[in-house]
């Protein structure tokens, strides 16, 4: 992925509201980031409120922000949960239900699509191995790094594929 800005990301939310973009908090650490060639996806979330999380992708040639929510989780620290972007495992709530609110006109009506996915957003990092999940977080594949950043990538673009249809 390309460094961005701060503009680069406020101006690439596609499903919610340019004032929406405007006040959400964005990464304070944008110049700081050493490992942009690592992700596939930059994602973060919201201190004040940890249930509200952001990603922005690269998308045929343009960026896709999305707003995404975090559904509560009550699930034992002995269950485990696939993320569906990368494939790893996390116990406990390592893994999210994320909601994001469809584009345009179907968002306004309040549809929204759903996706398990990493809590902490760092699925590229987990694929690279440059985050290591907990033990037996990742299964041993056959796939290379890159086959499984592909995977990965197709995954995350059918996903936003959903948001705007």
């Amino acid at each position: 992925m390309k460094p961005l800005t701060e503009h680069d990301i406020r101006s690439s939310f596609v499903n919610c509201s340019k004032g929406e973009a405007e006040r959400l908090p964005v990464p304070k650490n944008l110049a700081d980031l050493d490992h942009w060639d690592d992700l596939d996806f930059l994602g973060w979330f919201d201190l004040s409120a940890p249930d509200r999380k952001y990603l922005v992708v690269e998308r045929a040639d343009e960026l896709v922000g999305l707003s995404l929510r975090a559904a509560s989780s009550s699930r034992g620290f002995l269950r485990r949960s696939l993320c569906s972007l990368c494939l790893t495992t996390h116990p406990g709530s390592g893994v999210a239900l994320m909601t994001a609110p469809k584009a345009g006109q179907a968002g306004r009506k309040g549809n929204s699509v759903g996706l398990y996915i990493c809590a902490d957003l760092d699925c590229s990092l987990y694929v690279r191995g440059r985050k290591k999940a907990a033990p037996g977080g990742r299964m041993e594949e056959y796939l290379t790094v890159e086959q499984q950043t592909e995977r990965l990538c197709g995954n995350l673009d059918a996903f936003v594929e959903r948001v705007f249809h």
